[in-house]
């Protein structure tokens, strides 16, 4: 274009390298080829266009977790002409619409986990699994601590409910173990231990809590109450450390595997927890 603004269009165009025709169909039209193009119309008939607005999006309200396939399965019941090639046309186009007049979907983040930063606790019930001795049923729980990152991993039987004493004692066990402390330690709201307290003795426990874990120069922490994946670290995980529990062969004890992280060190003074 700067040549343009002394020269003829042809001379122009024989410095710029291109013909004289194509020098005077730029100055015709200066959009870019990219902008020229027309937007791609349909090639072939839609062949959702009878049914998608009244009978689809009507499905679609009415039962937001219907399934695409079980919507395309009664639609041909409706319709024997629509062929069976349309399901893919159909999913995808559910998919869309769904994406943007469905309900809303929950934004969860991935969570990281630096090695030796978060361990975690739960209990699991194991009133399901059938567990006996001398053919009585044993009512307990376990106690299940997990480290993050690394997937060390230990269990603890607690015969009664969830308590402070039964956190206390179980991660106590774990923490001796592993010979060292993470950074955090996390837990459930363990609303079934707090259920039946009063006002006093519910912050008396907290503060108990929070010491034991400052003992072991761990912050302590929560995951919000029916927030079930903030735990997913070790709730994904007790499900299988459960079932084997109950199974019904017999194996010898091997130590476990140490962790792949290296935590930080509990300091000499906390070396040795009290009571001990």
């Amino acid at each position: 274009m700067t040549i343009r603004q002394t020269e003829t269009a042809s001379v122009s165009a024989a410095k710029a390298g291109f013909s004289t025709a194509s020098a005077y169909r730029m100055e015709q039209d200066l959009r870019l080829p990219s902008q020229k193009r027309s937007p791609r119309g349909r090639r072939r008939r839609d062949p959702l266009a009878a049914v998608w607005d009244s009978e689809v999006v009507p499905l679609l309200k009415s039962v937001p977790g219907l399934r695409p396939v079980a919507i395309f399965d009664e639609i041909r019941r409706r319709h024997p002409e629509i062929a069976t090639g349309v399901r893919r046309t159909l999913e995808r186009r559910i998919r869309a619409w769904r994406a943007l007049n469905g309900a809303e979907q929950d934004v969860i983040f991935r969570q990281e986990h630096p090695p030796g930063r978060l361990g975690l606790s739960d209990f699991t019930d194991m009133g399901d699994h059938g567990i006996s001795i001398a053919g009585v049923p044993l009512e307990h729980r376990l106690y299940h601590f997990r480290l993050a990152f690394s997937g060390w991993e230990h269990a603890h039987v607690v015969l009664g409910g969830e308590s402070f004493v039964a956190l206390a004692e179980g991660l106590q066990n774990a923490l001796w173990a592993l010979g060292r402390a993470p950074l955090q330690h996390r837990s459930d709201s363990l609303s079934a231990a707090f259920r039946n307290l009063d006002d006093d003795t519910r912050q008396d426990q907290t503060r108990r809590y929070e010491a034991l874990c400052a003992h072991y120069g761990k912050e302590p922490t929560r995951n919000n109450r029916g927030v079930a994946h903030e735990n997913g670290s070790i709730g994904s995980r007790k499900r299988s450390t459960a079932s084997m529990s109950s199974a019904p062969t017999c194996r010898p004890h091997t130590p476990m595997p140490p962790p792949r992280c290296a935590p930080t060190k509990v300091s000499a003074a906390s070396s040795t927890p009290s009571g001990h």
